[in-house]
């Protein structure tokens, strides 16, 4: 079978970033660790080579067992039993594989039984699993909880419950609520203390992945009288501890292999995790944002997967008398779904590698002070991370879409029918765009870096990069000078929005601007991609091209749209 890592050379490509010696320097604390871990690596190279031979391992085991159990684990799917969830058969057997191998607890240190990588590798694996099985990568994925309790909870939490996420115990975040969904200030889960200083948890929660989980983090509200997010703590439930059972598993139109959980808190026992108060405003949101990374990984899984089945699909089917990659309509096709794949897995990489460096910086300071060039770094690529990552969670996740609506179409009336992957990966994909936060709420996060000059800032660095790497492929010439005309046009349309200081405006506009910002960046990475390696470049011009006729389309409709006229939409 096929070694999902290995058969995918743009995966090295990203995996071998100029900013990757930097992070990897800097995770591994100038390879100190290697004086006291004998598998810990000495240098720069050693580490690469570890990644790779780790990735090497699940791209195995996604060829090998978790691709080859997907369609089985769609068609059977979990079930409750006794209040609790039993995996589909192939389910488990891919969590076990995934255990022996090691493969769980990936991003956390080595003293806490992980593997120590950083964000970047763990999104790549992320990445690999989702192109075998969506769903499944939902269950492995989780294991980001994990960071969450590295980052917030005391040093006898983590000594406690990392240590098993490593070994294979699996993690959920249970937020949502009946009525509280996006809007997690509603959350009513009840916390209260008891004299021993444990907390026991009282309510429903509900849409909760893996909610069987063996650890989960918990919003809830601890604050008596409290009705917004001031009044809501995150905790830490050990399902060995008891009080939690599962009502149902929602009977879902995708991701059939992950189950999601209307849960009933009984008296359950908690640990405070962090600081009262602090559940909603800091600690979710961190959260938030890996699982949103986590799902932009996933998109370009998937997007991966559809654009291989098309293509193998259009190598194959004949009409009249020819291939049908040999018409014009269906490459055209193919080539756009490749120009959004590789786009949205630039961005993804880019965006990781942002994530990367300002949370390393923060784990540094918690062993000495930053110096003042540190802490400005970490102040920098923190602000990139937050512009980022819900742009590469919204288009990646529209693209991905995108890409699995085109894969059935290019199988015609096959594509309708279940004997082809391209039908359960079309129900896949539709969730990408809905959980961890809509794309119109990627919108809202992404909007006010478009507006005050943070990607404008982003978009001068490319710049500077294009600049310092030589002399540009005489190829890419065209691109570069249609990318500088689309910068011209979108940055002074925004600006033009924001003169008018109407909020209303501003927000009906929102999405347009933000679709704008992220094709001019997704368009510079490629760009650069191309630079570095010839592979990208038909990607490069195919989405520089898609891009510029979408940042024209927009700024025609702006310029034709008045504030007044706004009131026209509005039911």
């Amino acid at each position: 079978m096929a070694n999902f890592f290995t058969d995918n050379p743009d995966l090295r490509h990203h995996l071998s970033h100029p900013l990757m010696r930097k992070i990897v320097a800097l995770k591994e604390r100038d390879y100190t660790d290697a004086e006291k871990f004998d598998y810990a690596p000495y240098n720069f190279k050693d580490a690469m080579d570890n990644y790779e031979r780790v990735l090497e391992v699940v791209g195995d085991l996604c060829g090998d067992i978790i691709a080859q159990n997907a369609a089985d684990v769609d068609a059977q799917g979990p079930r409750v039993e006794k209040g609790g969830v039993i995996y589909a058969d192939g389910t488990q057997v891919n969590l076990d594989a995934c255990r022996k191998a090691g493969l769980m607890g990936m991003a956390m240190p080595r003293r806490l039984g992980g593997l120590n990588f950083p964000i970047t590798p763990y999104i790549m694996a992320a990445d690999i699993v989702s192109r075998a099985d969506t769903g499944f990568e939902n269950l492995w994925g989780l294991q980001d909880c994990a960071e969450t309790i590295y980052e917030f909870a005391s040093e006898e939490q983590k000594q406690k419950y990392i240590p098993r996420v490593c070994a294979g115990e699996t993690m959920s975040m249970d937020l949502t609520e009946p009525d509280a969904g996006s809007d997690l200030q509603s959350v009513m889960l009840k916390a209260t203390e008891q004299p021993d200083g444990t907390w026991r948890l009282n309510g429903v929660k509900r849409f909760i992945t893996n909610g069987d989980a063996d650890i989960h983090l918990v919003l809830a509200r601890s604050e008596d009288g409290t009705k917004d997010g001031r009044g809501l703590s995150m905790f830490i439930y050990d399902k060995r501890d008891g009080g939690v059972t599962v009502r149902r598993i929602e009977n879902k139109m995708g991701i059939k292999g992950s189950p999601t959980c209307e849960l009933v808190y009984k008296n359950a026992k908690a640990e405070l995790c962090g600081s009262r108060r602090m559940g909603l405003i800091k600690y979710v949101m961190a959260l938030m944002n890996g699982a949103r990374l986590g799902i932009a990984a996933q998109s370009v899984g998937v997007s991966e997967l559809a654009y291989r089945e098309a293509l193998a699909y259009a190598k194959d089917r004949k009409q009249f008398g020819k291939a049908i990659i040999e018409f014009p309509a269906v490459y055209e096709m193919l080539a756009v779904m490749k120009a959004k794949l590789d786009a949205s897995r630039s961005l993804l990489y880019e965006t990781s590698r942002y994530v990367d460096l300002y949370k390393v910086y923060e784990d540094i300071a918690k062993e000495r002070p930053l110096t003042l060039e540190e802490k400005k770094e970490c102040k920098y690529y923190s602000k990139l991370a937050d512009a980022c990552t819900p742009l590469a969670k919204g288009l990646g996740s529209e693209y991905c879409n995108q890409n699995a609506y085109d894969c059935i179409q290019i199988h015609g009336g096959s594509g309708f029918m279940k004997d082809y992957a391209c039908e359960r990966i079309y129900r896949d994909a539709r969730i990408t765009s809905i959980y961890e936060g809509t794309t119109q709420l990627q919108v809202v996060a992404a909007i006010r870096h478009v507006t005050t000059g943070t990607i404008q800032t982003l978009v001068e660095s490319y710049r500077e990069q294009l600049a310092q790497g030589g002399e540009l492929k005489p190829e890419l010439e065209a691109v570069k000078v249609r990318l500088e005309a689309m910068c011209e046009k979108a940055f002074a349309v925004i600006a033009q929005i924001n003169d008018t200081k109407n909020q209303t405006y501003i927000d009906f506009m929102a999405r347009r601007m933000v679709e704008m910002a992220g094709n001019i960046v997704m368009s510079y990475l490629l760009l650069l991609d191309a630079q570095r390696n010839d592979s990208f470049t038909a990607s490069c011009v195919v989405y520089n091209k898609m891009a510029a006729a979408l940042v024209a389309q927009h700024c025609d409709f702006i310029a034709a749209t008045t504030p007044e006229e706004v009131a026209l939409y509005q039911a």
